[in-house]
Formats: C-alpha cells, sequence, structure tokens
C-alpha cells in the first residue's frame, strides 16, 4: 500500500520492485532499482526519507523517520544505494552510507550515523546517537566496532544488492 500523508505522496522510481504487502507512507522517495519487499513499513510521517538506488528493504523491515517525542525537530532519515537492510530490522537512525549490510532482526536507533561500507550484525542493537566510521563491522548488544570488514565481506556487500535486484525483476515478470 502507497498513502500519502499530511499532503506528502511517496515518490517511487518506476523500477522499484514493491510488494503488495509493504506499506509505504508521507514523505519518501525511493531511487532506481530498489526492492521493498512483503511487511516492510516506509514511514515518513515525522520527517523525510529518503533511499537510494539498488537498495534491497527485505520483509517485515520497519524504517521511520523521527520519534513523536522529538515532533518539533524534524529528524531526516537518508539511506545510500547499493544497501541490504535484511529481514526484520528497524531502522529509526539519521543515516546510512553506501554499501551497508544491516542483518537480520538489527536495531538501529535515533540519531545514528553509519558510513560506506559496513555490515551490521544480524540482531545487533546500534544505540542511539552512536557514529560507526567507513568500512566497519558492528555486532553485539550493545554494538561494538569489531574492526573493519574483510575483503570477502566486502564481496558480499557487492553481490547481495545485485541478487536481489535479479531476484525482484523475476517478480516483477511474474506479476
Amino acid at each position: 500500500m502507497i498513502h500519502s500523508f499530511n499532503g506528502k505522496t511517496p515518490r517511487i522510481s518506476e523500477s522499484v520492485f514493491v510488494s503488495e504487502s509493504a506499506c509505504i507512507i508521507g514523505d519518501v522517495e525511493i531511487g532506481e532499482n530498489s526492492s521493498i519487499w512483503p511487511g516492510a513499513v516506509i514511514r515518513g510521517d515525522l520527517g523525510k526519507i529518503t533511499i537510494g538506488s539498488n537498495c534491497a528493504i527485505e520483509d517485515n523491515c520497519v524504517i521511520h523517520s523521527g520519534s513523536p517525542s522529538m515532533e518539533d525537530s524534524i529528524s531526516d532519515l537518508v539511506i545510500g544505494d547499493n544497501e541490504h537492510i535484511g529481514h526484520g530490522a528497524v531502522l529509526n537512525c539519521r543515516r546510512i552510507g553506501s554499501h551497508v549490510l544491516v542483518g537480520i532482526n538489527a536495531t538501529i536507533l535515533h540519531d545514528v550515523d553509519i558510513g560506506d561500507f559496513c555490515i551490521i550484525g544480524a540482531a545487533t542493537m546500534v544505540g542511539q546517537g552512536m557514529k560507526i566510521p567507513d568500512r566497519s563491522f558492528v555486532v553485539g548488544v550493545p554494538a561494538k566496532v569489531k574492526g573493519n570488514i574483510t575483503s570477502q565481506q566486502l564481496f558480499w556487500l557487492e553481490q547481495a544488492p545485485k541478487a536481489y535486484a535479479r531476484l525482484a525483476e523475476r517478480y516483477k515478470k511474474d506479476g
């Protein structure tokens, strides 16, 4: 479902695959060749959400901008290009750089800023205001930077969005 809110209608590139059971609300912009999978909720009601090109937002993710307690200070959320946001991830942060993998069921809280070429491990909880440098491997509750990504991890960062783009094309062909 795609819904307007407060006079703002989502802007979604024609090449994007959006599952009929996903929900996109308000001030949201989604770039070329991205995919939004079943049960995902992208809610741009307290600030703008920008999702770049070649991003896969997997099943049951929640992406929300701002917070009702911060209603007077709008908090936009920018997600870069070539992202892979794993099943059930919850994002309510400020920025996720390009070429980032957010693992299954990870939680990323308010005002978090994640650099480029990062991996946030499955079930990791990135606490409010944390700044993650480029090329970081982050895991844990609470999240800790465990080091730089390896060349093998970099390979997966580059391949995962491509694989999901191919899968989305198959879904679009099947209607």
